[in-house]
């Protein structure tokens, strides 16, 4: 690949032709919103001005519900030798451009990286937003081997990790990992809207895992569920079974009657098991099974250097840091860093960071 026309120059548009223009593809931008072009072509993402000739690959990245008419435009002049779009749904678009008629569908593919941030706009892309996350390809019968192999290098160019998938089962499976999570999350931080500034004042780190998605772009979110609302409406409606069962059994908490608040336990600790057995299922690091880490909590000071010299302090001791949290302390200039690390090494870790003066709590 010499050359690439992105048109759509968002979040992802723009970390793709930020990814492809480092590594020396000669990179077009486009977008119905010229100011964002300009603003992409500024942090190196490609120029403005457009191809003189086809380019070898047309990436489009717009909203889901412009993906047919801009694909269709596109391939109707010719722009590429290839084409795909990076929306967050599959099936529908390739339905609208058979339902055109007159498009050569050998030259194009469906693709969506599995990878996204809180913020849109090119001001928030980065070369480096695919890296190591999943690209979801979906070809079809028809797809023509030149144009897979497009896809394939433009994903390795971002560093992601290719996902064959059909449409259909792409969108359901977003659907299940991404759409109705991303509802629920909402849902959840609503009730925070109105709530009591004392309440709100108590909120730990399990409240901010909970609702972090919900500070997305209310108008990107409503292109996406447009474009993906049976598979979505499904799994809410499961949810909301859920919801009533959980529900029922919080209120035979409640009763006097002894075997009623049996019946409640039960029914709630049978939702607590189904919660850990889904959560187990989660991919831990690298893709790998998940791993349970011990946790060692570090008290530090909201100061410059104290995470650099934790860190230092591990290394030192041999320890693999695997992941961290941090949660901060209310009303203090202080924070409890949460470092996970392999239960055989945390002992190790604990006794080395003490030596060095820092200060452990219990989990």
């Amino acid at each position: 690949m010499k050359t690439a026309l992105v048109i759509g120059t968002g979040l992802i548009g723009t970390s793709a032709a930020l990814a492809l223009a480092r590594r020396g593809v000669t990179v077009h931008l486009a977008d119905h919103d010229t100011e964002q072009v300009r603003t992409a072509a500024a942090l190196g993402a490609g120029t403005g001005e457009p191809p003189e000739g086809s380019v070898d690959l047309c990436v489009v990245a717009v909203p889901p519900t412009y993906v047919a008419a801009t694909l269709a435009d596109a391939m109707r002049r010719g722009a590429a030798r290839g084409y795909l779009d990076v929306a967050s749904v599959k099936g529908g678009p390739h339905r609208e451009l058979e339902a055109m008629g007159d498009l050569d569908l050998t030259a194009y593919i469906g693709t969506h990286p599995m990878s996204g941030r809180e913020r849109s706009g090119p001001l928030a892309a980065s070369a480096d937003l695919f890296e190591g996350r999943p690209w979801v390809l979906t070809p079809t019968r028809d797809t023509d081997t030149h144009v897979l192999n497009l896809a394939l290098e433009l994903v390795a160019q971002c560093r992601a990790v290719p996902v064959v998938m059909d449409a259909d089962a792409h969108d359901r499976a977003v659907a299940l990992v991404s759409h109705m999570p991303h509802l629920v999350s909402s849902m959840v931080a609503a009730r925070l809207e109105n709530a009591e500034e004392t309440a709100v004042r108590l909120c730990g780190q399990g409240i901010r895992d909970v609702t972090r998605i919900a500070a997305s772009d209310p108008r990107m979110w409503i292109d996406i569920l447009s474009a993906n609302p049976g598979p979505v409406a499904d799994l809410l409606a499961d949810v909301a079974t859920d919801l009533e069962s959980a529900v029922t059994a919080l209120r035979e908490l409640q009763s006097a009657d002894e075997s009623k608040r049996r019946d409640g336990a039960t029914g709630v600790e049978s939702m607590l098991r189904r919660g850990n057995a889904g959560q187990a299922r989660v991919p831990g690091k690298h893709g790998t099974a998940p791993t349970v880490y011990e946790v060692v909590a570090v008290l530090i000071d909201d100061q410059p250097g104290q995470l650099a010299h934790i860190f230092a302090d591990a290394e030192r001791a041999g320890v693999n840091v695997e992941d961290v949290r941090i949660e901060h302390a209310t009303g203090r200039q202080a924070g409890l860093v949460q470092l996970m690390v392999e239960p055989r090494a945390a002992a190790q870790l604990a006794v080395a960071l003490r030596e060095r003066g820092w200060s452990l709590r219990q989990q």
